[in-house]
């Protein structure tokens, strides 16, 4: 006898499940298997047809518990947007499927209530227990980030993390010993024997441009990794290494220093330049903003325009030329200054 509510399947129509379905089916089939095998159950062959209902229960019970998990389970290391289940004196506790999930009263955002979804990176304290926060960690886990050593022992480093937890390095895991005081390029990855956030400096691994995972005018996070005779070597999205060249930045750049840019060519031997900010005229509002409050104060008025020198504009403004001619062309347009012979007037 088999219940209504569980069709026959076929083995084509297994393979077409997703593969998360399938490693039910593969749970559930094993799981029949040890049923049978208990002599314990050996009652239940006497009646006909009622093993198959006993079977066919389980697996309903089976099903329901991985769907839950599957669905509900945290990412440690990283954000996760969970359900506020109950309130008790010393803070919340979030629904974090198998588990509640404590977010300590100190990060309790004013306003929030029972049933609420917030926003929280997890993490595990120093005995083990998940832990919410509503503070921001300097990486998550697979990102790239410069950290600073707070602490050292016999097996490793703790690095500042931005959060109450440090990250441990395991000696094995730095290219030469750490210091208290030093800073240095890890990456977060979840230690497999642990299932804590681990941090390493061997990060070469990690970085290929074998296979791309980004397109041309694609906005990215970039991460400087090494200056160079013609630019700066950039880590992208904390897994491709490009290049951003001199002449595309107007500051010093220090390794670990985070900034936006996007791609701006791939070569065909999946080289990549980049370039900082946003793409042409989509960062020309934040610099309209710099340059009418730099007129604000400076009496209306700026001995520079779009025949002024690159060099100077550099210097003053902090941006290249072109950007600059272009965001004056977008005020004057709005007839928010005017030129001079010798400069730029503020017209509002």
């Amino acid at each position: 006898m088999r219940l209504g509510f569980e069709p026959r399947q076929t083995e084509s129509e297994s393979v077409m499940l997703p593969l998360h379905h399938r490693t039910f089916c593969f749970g559930v089939q094993h799981y029949d298997g040890f049923l049978k095998s208990q002599k314990i159950l050996a009652f239940f062959y006497r009646i006909p047809g009622l093993l198959n209902v006993k079977i066919s229960f389980y697996k309903c019970i089976l099903l329901s518990i991985f769907s839950r998990i599957l669905h509900q389970m945290v990412n440690v290391g990283k954000y996760n947007t969970l359900k506020v289940a109950k309130e008790v004196d010393f803070g919340m506790y979030l629904d974090g499927g198998e588990d509640e999930i404590l977010l300590p009263k100190r990060y309790k955002p004013d306003g929030l209530e029972i049933g609420d979804e917030i926003s929280v990176f997890i993490y595990h304290d120093n005995e083990g227990r998940l832990i919410a926060t509503t503070q921001q960690p300097v990486a998550t886990v697979d990102e790239i980030a410069m950290m600073e050593v707070s602490d050292v022992n016999a097996g490793g480093a703790f690095l500042k993390w931005g959060i109450m937890k440090d990250v441990f390095v395991p000696i094995s895991l730095q290219e030469k010993r750490m210091k208290v005081g030093d800073k240095r390029l890890v990456r977060l990855f979840i230690d497999e024997k642990t299932g804590r956030v681990t941090g390493t400096e061997k990060i070469d691994k990690f970085i290929s441009n074998y296979e791309l995972t980004v397109a041309e005018r694609e906005l990215v996070d970039l991460v400087v990794f090494q200056k160079t005779d013609i630019g700066y070597k950039v880590i992208i999205n904390s897994k491709h290494m490009g290049l951003l060249h001199f002449n595309e930045v107007f500051k010093d750049l220090e390794t670990g220093e985070k900034l936006k840019g996007f791609i701006k060519h791939i070569r065909p031997d999946n080289k990549i330049d980049v370039s900082p900010g946003a793409i042409g005229y989509s960062k020309i509002p934040d610099e309209e903003s710099r340059i009418l409050q730099l007129l604000r104060n400076n009496d209306n008025y700026l001995p520079y325009n779009d025949k002024s020198d690159a060099d100077a504009i550099h210097t003053y403004f902090g941006m290249s030329k072109k950007t600059f001619k272009m965001t004056l062309g977008g005020l004057y347009k709005k007839r928010l200054i005017s030129f001079t012979q010798t400069g730029t007037k503020l017209e509002e």
